[in-house]
Formats: C-alpha cells, structure tokens, sequence
C-alpha cells in the first residue's frame, strides 16, 4: 500500500469510527451489546450463544448474560434446535424486531438531521457516492 492510501485509510477508519460513535451517543436506546445481539439475530436468524459470542467477538459468559437479559425483556426466546435437541438456539421475538428497529430509526433520524444541518447541496451529492464505495471496500477480499 502507497503512503497516500495509509492516509486515506488511516483517515477514513478514523471518521468511519466518530461517525458511528456519535450516531450511538446521539440515538441509541438500546446497550450497545443488545443492540448488537439483536441486530445479528435480525440479519442472519437464529444463533446458538456460542455462535452469537464468536460472530461479536465476545465471550460465551458475556454473550449469555446479554442473552439472559433480552430474555427477560421478551425480545428474545430460545428454542430447540432442529438438527441437535439438546442444543438451543436464540431466536428474535416481535418485541425484539421492534425495538431493533426502533433503535435503527432513531439512529438514521439523527443522521438524516445532521446532514441537513451540516452539509449543502454540493456535500450532500459527494456524500450519496459513499455509500456504494463503502459497500465496494467493505467487499474486498
């Protein structure tokens, strides 16, 4: 990788990263590690807690008790798996898609009202090509 790449990637990761930080402070409602257990679970269906605690990289005890929590909460349940009866997996409940959803809104409502107030047309027409070219990168092998 030339120099200049380094820059861009070092300064693309760097705002990438404050950027999503500051969607979280601005519009989150749920704990980041419910938000990322629910987020998983709406995206790619239901998860055992071992594969939910690899997926997010966390261990299986962290990954039980946020599962033990949204439980209780009623926006998740667990379920016997079809290929083993003695195994569990974790499933999404219509409470859970909803507040996930909630949670996405909230984030887009705030981003959506940041760029109306801090970027003009010009900015806002740069800014409609990155999310292709975020897709592309995020692509790469």
């Amino acid at each position: 990788m030339t120099e200049p790449a380094d820059d861009l990637a070092d300064a693309l990761r760097e705002s990438v990263g404050r950027l999503v930080r500051a969607t979280r402070g601005h519009a989150d409602s749920l704990p980041p590690a419910h938000s990322a257990t629910l987020g998983l679970l709406d995206r790619e269906g239901p998860r055992t807690i071992a594969a939910l605690a690899r997926r997010r990289g966390v261990k299986h005890q962290g990954q039980s008790r946020t599962v033990a929590e949204l439980t209780a909460r009623g926006m998740v349940e667990r379920e016997t798996s079809g290929d083993d009866r003695r195994v569990s997996v974790i499933r999404i409940t219509t409470a859970g898609e909803a507040a996930i959803r909630e949670d996405r809104r909230a984030r887009a409502d705030w981003l959506a009202s940041a760029i109306d107030s801090e970027l003009d047309d010009d900015d806002r027409a740069l800014l409609e090509r990155v999310p292709a070219l975020l897709h592309r990168l995020a692509d790469h092998g």
